[in-house]
């Protein structure tokens, strides 16, 4: 009867020392994936520097990787993702931002559009009634 006892409590043992690497190892994975993930997010939003109108996540120059370099290090510091794109913002301008910000500096650039096209449609509009 104890070496069927110790036969069991061994295949216990081993069992949960599997389990327990399993669960280590998948926790490193899902962790590195939101990483990459949260790189990706991040890196689509700035506007490569040395590149034509490419994102940093699509560029692959020099100056793009530094930067998915320095979002990856800045992630492992527990930044956030807002805090992340302000520092560099800081750093180097608005410019990064393929979005920019509404602010009194590009009010005019978020306006004029529309405007254009309501004073194009109300000049539209009254040649075609005449």
């Amino acid at each position: 009867m104890m070496k069927l006892n110790h036969y069991y409590n061994k295949k216990i043992f081993i069992f949960l020392y599997v389990a327990l690497l399993l669960i280590t190892f998948d926790n490193s994975l899902i962790a590195k994936n939101n990483t990459e993930e949260e790189i990706k997010k991040i890196s689509l939003q700035l506007r490569c520097m040395s590149c034509q109108n490419q994102s940093i996540y699509e560029s692959n120059t020099d100056f793009s990787k530094d930067i998915k370099n320095l979002i990856k290090l800045k992630l492992k510091e527990g930044k956030n993702e807002k805090e992340i794109i302000t520092f560099l913002v800081e750093r180097y301008g608005e410019y990064i931002l393929f979005k920019p910000l509404i602010n009194k500096k590009n009010i005019f650039l978020w306006v004029f559009p529309f405007a254009l096209f309501v004073i194009s449609l109300f000049f539209l509009v009254s040649r075609i009634k005449r």
